[in-house]
């Protein structure tokens, strides 16, 4: 069908065998609008946030694995800051789309 030469992107026609070129559809993806990492920062800091509930000893249920003070110490907050972080980068980009 085709005679294998290279040729433009924008030809429509084979200069050599003088075959037409179909059309291809480009598929423009679109870029992020900032919802994918509001939602996902929004979990991080809900889980955050049921991590230092349930670890810190605030709840009236037991939990059932001894949960270290480095956890809800430094790696819950650092989770919060993370997620806080990642719902500012999404609404940003939800602003600027």
């Amino acid at each position: 069908m085709f005679c294998g030469k290279p040729i433009s992107v924008q030809a429509r026609q084979c200069p050599f065998c003088r075959e037409a070129i179909p059309q291809m559809a480009t598929i423009r993806r679109g870029g992020t609008d900032g919802r994918r990492e509001m939602r996902r920062g929004l979990l991080y800091m809900l889980l955050a946030g049921v991590i230092y509930y349930f670890g810190g000893g605030y709840s009236p249920m037991t939990v059932p694995v001894n949960v270290s003070s480095a956890v809800t110490t430094y790696l819950v907050p650092l989770l919060f800051l993370g997620g806080l972080g990642l719902t500012l980068y999404g609404a940003y980009f939800r602003i600027r789309s």
